[in-house]
């Protein structure tokens, strides 16, 4: 059974930078898609990076772009996603996401079956 647990959020101020942490267990992650996601209050959740763990392809959303770098570290199996130049409207709770064979560039959180607990990202202007 996957496990995922994120650590890493916290309360910055607008411009200033965090790095989320996923820790991934259960499985050998050789064939697995990582993906982060966030959820603000009264939305839905949205996409913002994925990895292929094998050969560490990238894709980002447009809001992720430039700012947002996501990464993984094979030998502590765990997942990064460095954020830059914050904005308040990247406040959310960010989900680490994980599933197996995905086409790198699926971006439903439907297409996700392992999910973590979530770590809260808040931006202050």
């Amino acid at each position: 059974q996957v496990q995922l647990v994120e650590s890493g959020g916290g309360v910055v101020q607008a411009g200033g930078s965090l790095r989320l942490s996923c820790a991934a267990s259960g499985r050998t992650f050789s064939s697995y898609t990582m993906g982060w996601f966030r959820q603000a209050p009264g939305k839905e959740r949205e996409f913002v990076a994925a990895i292929r763990w094998s050969g560490g392809r990238t894709y980002y959303a447009d809001s992720a772009k430039g700012r947002f770098t996501i990464s993984r570290d094979n030998a502590k199996n765990t997942v990064y996603l460095q954020m830059n130049s914050l904005k308040p409207e990247d406040t959310a709770v960010y989900y680490c996401a994980a599933e197996f064979g995905l086409s790198l560039t699926r971006q439903s959180a439907t297409a996700f079956n392992s999910w973590g607990q979530g770590t809260q990202v808040t931006v202050s202007s």
